[in-house]
Order: C-alpha cells, then sequence, then structure tokens
C-alpha cells in the first residue's frame, strides 16, 4: 500500500514539475514568434522607409531637374529678351536712320524743286521772273566783269545771249556784252554789241548809257567825227538822262574837225 501510494507521489510529483517545463517552452516559441514578428515588421519598416526614402530622392531628383530645367528656360528666357531688346533697339536705330535718310531726300528734293521754280528778278527798275539757272548764268558772267575778266565775261554774255533769247535778262546780257568787249578794246564789235541793244530795246533804262558807250568807242577809234553824231543823237533822244549830261560834257570837249 505505501508502495502505491510512493508510486503515486512520486507521479504527481512528476507531473507537477512537467507544467512549468511545458509552460516554460511555450512562452520561448511566442517570443521568438514575437521576435521573429518584430523583425519581420521591423524589416517591413526598414524596406517601406527605404522605398520611401527612394521615392523621395527620386522626387528631389526629379525637383532638381525640373529646377534646372526652369533655371536653364528662364536663362534662355533672358538671353531672347536681351536679343529682342537689341533687336528693338537696332530697329529704333534703323528708324531713326530711314526718317534722316527721308528727310535728307525730302528736303534734297524741295531743293530741287526750288532750283527749278522760276524766281521773280528785278534788273534794271523791270521785274520778271527767271529760271534759277538762267539767274546763276547771268550772275557769274556779271561777277566776271566785276573782276575785270573781260574775255571771260565776254564768252559768258555771248553764250547767255544765244541761249536765253527770251529771258527778262536778254537786254541787259547785250549791254554787257559791250561792256565787256570795250574792256577787251574790241571797239568795233562793242559798238555793233551797242547798237543791236539800242535798236531793240530803245526804251530800256540803260540805253541812253550804251549811246554814250558807243560814242565812248568811237573816241577810242578815232573817229571824232562819229563821235559828235553819236553824242548829238544822244542829247535828242535822251535829254534827260545823266549819260546825255555826261555826253553833253564829252562833246564839248572833242576837238571839231
Amino acid at each position: 500500500m505505501k508502495r502505491v501510494v510512493a508510486i503515486a507521489l512520486t507521479g504527481a510529483a512528476l507531473a507537477f514539475g512537467a507544467a512549468p517545463a511545458r509552460a516554460a517552452l511555450f512562452e520561448d516559441d511566442e517570443a521568438r514568434k514575437a521576435i521573429l514578428d518584430l523583425r519581420q515588421r521591423l524589416s517591413q519598416a526598414e524596406e517601406q522607409h527605404r522605398q520611401q526614402n527612394a521615392a523621395l530622392a527620386e522626387q528631389v531628383s526629379q525637383l532638381r531637374r525640373s529646377l534646372l530645367e526652369l533655371n536653364n528656360a528662364i536663362e534662355a528666357l533672358r538671353t531672347e529678351l536681351a536679343k529682342m531688346r537689341g533687336a528693338d533697339e537696332q530697329l529704333a536705330r534703323d528708324i531713326a536712320e530711314l526718317q534722316r535718310k527721308q528727310k535728307d531726300i525730302v528736303q534734297g528734293v524741295d531743293e530741287r524743286v526750288r532750283k527749278l521754280e522760276p524766281v521773280k528778278v528785278t534788273l534794271d527798275g523791270r521785274d520778271f521772273m527767271a529760271d534759277p539757272e538762267e539767274k546763276r548764268q547771268f550772275d557769274e558772267a556779271m561777277a566776271l566783269l566785276r573782276n575785270s575778266d573781260f574775255a571771260g565775261a565776254a564768252n559768258a554774255f555771248a553764250a547767255f545771249g544765244r541761249r536765253y533769247t527770251a529771258s527778262g535778262y536778254y537786254d541787259a546780257s547785250r549791254f554787257w556784252l559791250g561792256n565787256a568787249q570795250y574792256g577787251k578794246r574790241e571797239y568795233k564789235e562793242a559798238i555793233a554789241t551797242f547798237r543791236a541793244f539800242v535798236t531793240a530795246a530803245p526804251d530800256h533804262p540803260r540805253a541812253p548809257e550804251a549811246m554814250l558807250a558807243i560814242a565812248n568807242c568811237q573816241i577810242e577809234l578815232k573817229d571824232t567825227r562819229s563821235a559828235r553824231r553819236t553824242l548829238d543823237e544822244l542829247l535828242k533822244t535822251y535829254p534827260k538822262s545823266e549819260a546825255a549830261l555826261a555826253g553833253k560834257e564829252r562833246l564839248a570837249s572833242l576837238p571839231r574837225g
């Protein structure tokens, strides 16, 4: 009996000791599972974090590329804007140059038109219209005469008379041609020129002077008789002229023959 009880007690003791062991073994497995699960979670979290970091890095990289592209675009836009400003400035300069040239052209045209437009001339108490070129040639011939270039003046007045036969300057040009010939001591030619002038324009203000000039040419040629007749004609035709007063004095000084 005692043996049975001892065996029973021994079995109970063994049974009591086996229960904590199984419990401890169960707890180790749970801990391992928990650790493995934690590691798995940590690994997943690390992988997720890595992926997030990679995605964030990609986003940052894309953002940097976008910023670089934006900077490049801004720089290109600045360059284009600078070119446009330069083009605008050049265009403004070109327009200003064209406007200046246009102004010069208009002024040149106006000047040429003015040179072609007849101008009013007052000569020897008479008013008439003359072409600018006509006036220029007459003035040049007069300038030669004033400078005592009698040969040049004679040629200029002769050419003028041939070209401008209907000019308001025509009578005056013949009168001054006679004076140029007188200056060259071409007295016979001068007499012919003055005679033609007086015959064609007897009412011209310088006709009395031409008569006196004829008499002076005749005196230079020692033709006193002809000079007297010319002076007598001057006194008879233009008695109130200044040339007649001078002619009267000249006539009184001439020897009779």
